[in-house]
């Protein structure tokens, strides 16, 4: 996993998304550009509060919260650690420069003394994932709006306005249960974006709805912690309501009620931003053994309270006619269902690793993969799981590109595997919704061209520009991947390589493509920064915009 004890590393390969800050003024209207060749968006509302319509917002709020479910965007080594400054992540550190290596003039004059440039870098990378977020964020409504529901039908409740959850808080408890592991259910979710692309994907549909639809699919994650909050309050509710009533039930109900609470509640807090930053190898494990503990608990939790005859003060013999009419009963089926689905595809395959560089690994794997597609793999199924972007052809075979960044991608480098474990039910993330658009153009830097590569190797629904700002194709990524990106039109796949012509300006640059390809949206895999920036521009130049988010 990656080292995630220093402030200023991070990365998607732990399957981590970014959100990313809207504009300083939150009721700017961004300026059109002069005669775009394109269709803009729609205008631009701003108001935080109101109707439904703006908790599905204009396409502006849309785009402001800008992947997937789980997208991969690879950030590679720190400069300071290796002590080189020529790193293949060079360009992803945020940095709009001019052309580098520049001739020093003849007489320098001394320079006062600077800050360090990796902890400025360090502290406005981890600024941008916990404190540079706007208010109102696609994810921020839809977590504010579940929670207010859950909060509503808990006071109802608890004012005897709501006999039925007065009744039966634990029902909604399991209920939020579920919908949380629903939002977070890979094969749903593939089903999810698969339906987005084959009924919104016609030029006939209006680019409104699509970039709408986009931003709510990769916002899900704001119901899945809302619901993950609300379980908690519920189930505190339940145990309230069972504590004043105790001579109707039993110590048992109570003890197993308590400790799923304390699991939950262990869970709620490891997945706290700046815990799941700081030490997500500790936020991922918790989450997985302490679920996998808690809807043990919820099983014995169910049996026990649905066999419990309060009246006799005994446990019934026929459970199972009292299983099948209580809706607990159905909706534990579904979360145990929708948590057993990835796991039953795990599978330890055999693979080809090679390093171009010592900055990354190429990981071959047998079988085709469509474009978009992520997947997710591990040197040891119970201990962490890491998604990439797949590369493929979808014809034989599939590979992906992992930056040489925490422990277990710098071993794909030095002690490269003949084996490792993956999920084989691949995900779809944001990329995938390129296939929803008409014209659409793809910004990566770094290795987060990986994601990008298979819209080049095969047919797609879109019509896509690709740019990838990156330093030393052929030394970093290899001769294969450099094959893969010539060969096409100057004006459909531009490379522009720093180690020969400079850091550009990234953000300029993806708006002036944007403009003159034509681009509908334009979807940006870099680093939280970079993203951050290219995001900003493409809004202020009334461009449709998506990069990775915190927490998709």
């Amino acid at each position: 996993m990656d080292n995630t004890e220093k402030l200023g590393r991070f990365s998607s390969c732990r399957g981590v998304a970014f959100e990313i800050k809207p504009h300083a003024d939150l009721f700017a209207i961004p300026s059109p550009v002069t005669n775009p060749p394109r269709n803009t968006t729609g205008s631009r509302r701003w108001l935080p509060w109101g109707s439904f319509s703006r908790i599905v917002p204009s396409s502006d709020l849309l785009d402001r919260s800008m992947s997937r479910t789980s997208s991969h965007f690879c950030d590679l080594d720190d400069d300071e650690e290796d002590g080189d400054v020529e790193t293949l992540a060079d360009i992803e550190e945020g940095l709009e420069e001019g052309k580098a290596d520049q001739s020093p003039p003849p007489l320098p004059l001394p320079l006062p003394p600077q800050p360090a440039a990796k902890k400025k870098s360090s502290s406005s990378r981890l600024s941008v994932i916990l404190l540079d977020q706007g208010l109102f964020t696609v994810y921020k409504r839809l977590f504010v709006v579940c929670l207010a529901l859950n909060i509503t039908g808990l006071v109802l409740a608890a004012t005897g306005e709501f006999s039925y959850a007065r009744n039966r808080p634990a029902l909604f408890s399991i209920a939020n249960i579920f919908a949380l592991v629903l939002c977070r259910s890979e094969a749903v979710l593939r089903v999810v974006f698969w339906l987005a692309v084959n009924v919104l994907g016609f030029s006939w549909v209006p680019l409104r709805i699509k970039t709408m639809t986009t931003a709510l699919l990769q916002s899900l994650g704001g119901i899945h912690s809302s619901c993950g909050i609300s379980s908690v309050a519920w189930l505190i509710y339940a145990l309230v309501l069972t504590l004043k009533d105790r001579d109707n039930t039993t110590p048992e109900i109570i003890a197993v009620a308590s400790a799923i609470l304390g699991l939950l509640f262990l869970s709620t807090l490891a997945a706290f931003p700046l815990v799941r930053h700081l030490h997500h190898n500790v936020f991922e494990r918790t989450h997985r053994f302490a679920g996998w503990s808690a809807l043990a608990l919820l099983w014995a939790f169910i049996i026990l309270t649905i066999s419990y005859d309060p009246l006799t003060k005994t446990y019934s013999n026929d459970l199972g006619s009292r299983l099948v009419r209580r809706q607990e009963f159905w909706f534990t089926i579904g979360i145990t269902v929708l948590i057993i689905i990835p796991w039953l595809t795990v599978r330890r395959v055999s693979v080809r690793v090679s390093s171009p560089s010592g900055h990354a690994a190429i990981i071959k794997f047998d079988g085709g993969v469509k474009a978009g597609i992520l997947g997710r793999i591990s040197p040891s199924p119970f201990s962490e799981w890491h998604a990439f972007g797949i590369i493929s052809d979808n014809k034989k075979e599939h590979m992906m590109l992992a930056g040489a960044v925490g422990d277990f991608t710098k071993s794909l480098v030095s002690s490269p595997p003949r084996h490792l474990w993956v999920r084989q039910v691949h995900f779809a993330g944001l990329p995938y919704l390129t296939n929803m658009y008409d014209r659409v153009l793809l910004v990566a830097t770094g290795s987060g061209i990986c994601v990008f590569l298979s819209f080049l190797l095969q047919p797609c629904k879109a019509d896509v520009c690709l740019l990838w700002v990156t330093k030393g194709v052929e030394q970093n990524f290899g001769k294969e991947i450099k094959e893969w990106m010539s060969g096409h039109p100057k004006d459909r796949v531009i490379v522009h390589d720093t180690a020969v012509l400079g850091r550009p300006n990234v953000s300029q640059m993806s708006v002036d493509t944007a403009i003159n390809f034509g681009a509908e949206v334009v979807i940006v895999t870099s680093n939280p920064e970079g993203s951050r920036d290219v995001v900003d521009a493409c809004k202020a130049a009334g461009i449709a915009a998506f990069g990775p988010i915190w927490d998709s």
